[in-house]
């Protein structure tokens, strides 16, 4: 069956024929130019390694980490042997003379090598675009899984262009194809939207990076604002250590769908404490109560911003200082508010200054409408104690 499969036909086998033996006849009349063709498409073979060669130092001379001459150099470095064969070829093609069918073997292999090299220096250039932009390499456990789905994307879609040009300038009718993955590509992304949705919105935070692992963030969950450290950037969902000690596990697309407050690079805190003081206080001592507030924030090595009277409380004399910790972190910024709030304490009791709490009094209205106290006038009743006494 093999064997009847593979039969050739009178035709396929005259013109089988009619190529052997018209590449004969050029083999035999054209010797000494196919060997000078020969010998001068090699010389532009180790030409061009030589000037690759080149390139590439000069790209490490001038390149260092990430660097744009360092990316050049590694497009460089995909360049094939192969390709240069190829590209040699053609150049000396016109010079020995070579009959129409093996001129356009040696076109079509040109082309074909062409289109797949390009795909490759393509593929390089993108996925180093993309590790210079993130400003980390692959080692980088953070973009390991990520540039691994990266690479994958990119190397279908470059690869995939060239099958088809190279389909199309064999003559093969791409439109039916290219259509079809069309089609194909939007059934799959409507049906994995979610899931493309969270890895892209994982790309976005390794590439874009509003925030790395080890960062201290505020974003808003279903029972009120949550401040945590990210742990894990994952290609679906984030994963942060809350500071009350949960793990808190929160969608990639639902993260950046809301306003996130990152502390990393922060140089300072800015904090603010009220404090109350009873409405018995002297008024030279509430008078002074904000440069006391001073100098509290100075002794702890704070950087004083100011301290005043805010307002007439219901209950209280109402008072602010706002103060700044030069502290990179949530956990530096409550050791210096705490350092700040007891060194007030201490100050307002060696001062007899007393904190206020809210409190109300009473009273109750004689008979003939004046107010009384609410409770007995223990003098009175002691001094008729005292009366009725042997």
């Amino acid at each position: 069956m093999i064997a009847e499969h593979f039969r050739f036909t009178p035709d396929a086998m005259a013109e089988l024929t009619f190529w052997i033996d018209t590449a004969a006849v050029w083999l035999s009349d054209h010797a000494l130019r196919i060997a000078l063709a020969s010998g001068i498409g090699a010389l532009i073979v180790v030409l061009l390694i030589g000037i690759k060669g080149l390139l590439l130092r000069a790209a490490a001379r001038l390149g260092g980490d990430r660097s744009w001459p360092t990316l050049i150099g590694s497009v460089i470095r995909r360049t094939r042997l192969w390709f240069l064969i190829a590209l040699a070829a053609r150049l000396v093609q016109g010079y020995a003379n070579a009959p129409e069918v093996v001129g356009q073997t040696i076109s079509f292999v040109f082309v074909v090598a062409a289109t797949f090299q390009a795909a490759i220096w393509a593929r390089t250039f993108v996925i180093g675009l993309i590790e210079h932009r993130a400003g980390s390499g692959p080692a980088d456990p953070n973009l390991a899984s990520a540039m691994t789905i990266v690479q994958l994307l990119v190397s279908f879609a470059v690869f995939a262009i060239a099958t088809i040009f190279v389909l199309d300038n064999l003559g093969v009718n791409v439109t039916g194809l290219v259509a079809g993955l069309g089609v194909g590509g939007i059934a799959i992304g409507l049906a994995a939207q979610g899931i493309f949705g969270d890895l892209f919105a994982a790309l976005s935070i390794l590439f874009d990076k509003p925030f790395q692992v080890g960062d201290t963030i505020v974003y808003q969950g279903k029972e009120g604002p949550i401040t945590g450290t990210v742990e894990r950037i994952g290609l679906k969902s984030t994963r942060i250590r809350a500071l009350t000690g949960e793990l808190r596990i929160i969608a990639n697309a639902k993260l950046l769908e809301q306003e996130v407050t990152n502390f990393a690079g922060r140089e300072f805190f800015r904090m603010q404490i009220n404090v109350g003081v009873i409405y018995q206080t002297a008024p030279e001592l509430a008078d002074a109560i904000p440069a006391i507030m001073q100098e509290v924030v100075e002794n702890t090595g704070n950087d004083f911003v100011r301290a005043n009277f805010a307002a007439f409380g219901p209950s209280s004399l109402d008072y602010e200082v706002l103060f700044e910790a030069e502290v990179a972190d949530v956990p530096e910024a409550k050791i210096a508010y705490q350092a700040v709030a007891m060194g007030l304490l201490r100050a307002f009791k060696t001062r007899g200054i007393e904190f206020a709490y809210p409190t109300q009094t009473t009273y109750t209205a004689a008979p003939d409408g004046t107010m009384i106290l609410p409770y007995a006038d223990l003098s009175s009743v002691l001094g008729r104690s005292s009366d009725a006494s042997p």
